[in-house]
Parts: C-alpha cells; structure tokens; sequence
C-alpha cells in the first residue's frame, strides 16, 4: 500500500509513518518543513504549503509518479491554539481553520483522482470537538469541521469505494503538549505510538467495511 502522510515530520506523524513502514507500506510525507536527519525509511517532500491546492497537487503527482500511484492519505498537519473568545483574536480562528481543515480539505482533494477502490483517507479530528472546554473555541471549531469533512466526504467517495474516516484522540503524549501542561495526569493521554495503530488499522483492509467513523481514542493504546 502506499500511503501519504500530511505533517508526518512532527511527533504523531513520524510515530505514523513508523509504522506504516513497519507494516511494509510504502510511505510519503509531504509537510511544511523541511526534514532533518532520517525520515524512517519514507520519501519526504518537505516545504509545501499544505494550503496551497496548486502546491499539494504539484507534490502529490510527484509522489504518485515516484512510488507508482496513492492509494491512501493520512492528514495530520495542523496545529492548535488556547485563547478565549472575548480576549483573543478574530485571526485565530482564521489560523486554525487554515491549519487543521483547509489543509485537509486541499490534501483529500488533491488524493482523490489517485485512490482507486480500497482507497482510503483517515482524517486526524479531536475529542476536543465534541465537548469544547473554555479557550478551545477556535481550535475545537476547525476540529468539528475536520468531523463534518471525514462524515461527508465518506458518502461523497463510498460509490468509488473509497473508505474516508477519522481518529478523535483527547490529548497525545508529545513533547510539546508535556511542556505545556507540566502537572496534567498523563496516565490516559493517547500516545503517538497507539493512535498510530489505530489509523494504519483504518488505512489496512481489516477496516474494509468502516467508513465515515470518528472514533474516539481515549486510552495509551
């Protein structure tokens, strides 16, 4: 299988393509930054604007041509912000749609001429979104779009057979989320490595009956 993963350079996205590898996938990453040192066996298009659709095709059709076709995609880039609405600013909400749903959107549609049947795309929302905590607004908005995308683009795909889903992790155990949040109990964060398992079991044909699923991760895994 051959897969792209979206954002694959930070700590989820390399766990991601660890194990895609690990399964004997083919994997490409295609993110804004450029890769330092080893990508885990993966090929790496690095500085794209991943909200840029003419850019994303460019890469797209590289890695297609490279490898031999797409036949899934990950989106993982994106990014998150904490203000809240009475004292923040109208641009975050801008930011965060721009990072974690435009990015989605232009990567699925630059995928989709290349997935075939068994084709599939695997969405990374957030628990965020369905219970919004103050000064997640923006951040859980963007999410519950990233929902509202994986739900339609699965009816959208379902007569190509194309299988689209979503994970929903409450918080990852990654560096820069245990440097901001220094006393949290991380006894249930969701670490990269299970959230892994669970999109490269999405992607895999063991999933061939799944589509149009947000689930919901919740333990380390």
């Amino acid at each position: 299988m051959k897969v792209i993963v979206t954002g694959g350079l930070g700590a989820l996205g390399r766990a991601v393509v660890s194990e895609l590898v690990g399964r004997g996938m083919q994997v490409a990453v295609v993110d804004v930054v450029q890769p330092q040192g080893d990508a885990g066996g993966a090929l790496v298009i690095g500085g794209v604007d991943l909200t840029d659709e003419a850019a994303v095709c460019a890469a797209y059709k590289v890695i297609a041509d490279k490898l031999g076709g797409i036949d899934g995609l990950v989106n993982i880039a994106g990014g998150f912000l904490w203000e809240t609405v009475a004292d923040g600013s109208l641009d975050s909400w801008d930011r965060m749609y721009q990072m974690n749903l435009r990015t989605a959107v232009v990567s699925s549609r630059a995928a989709l001429p290349y997935l075939g049947e068994n084709g599939a795309i695997v969405n990374i929302g957030a628990n965020a979104a369905n219970k919004v905590a103050m000064g997640m607004a923006p951040y859980a908005a963007s999410k519950a779009g990233v929902r509202a995308l994986t739900e339609s683009l699965a009816e959208e795909a379902r007569g190509r057979g194309i299988r689209v889903n979503a994970v929903l992790p409450t918080i990852i155990d990654t560096p820069t989320n245990r440097a901001d949040m220094p006393d949290a109990d991380r006894s249930e964060w969701v670490t990269p490595t299970g959230a892994a398992r669970a999109i490269a079991f999405l992607l895999s044909h063991d999933a061939a009956t799944i589509t149009g699923a947000c689930i919901t991760l919740s333990l380390p895994g």
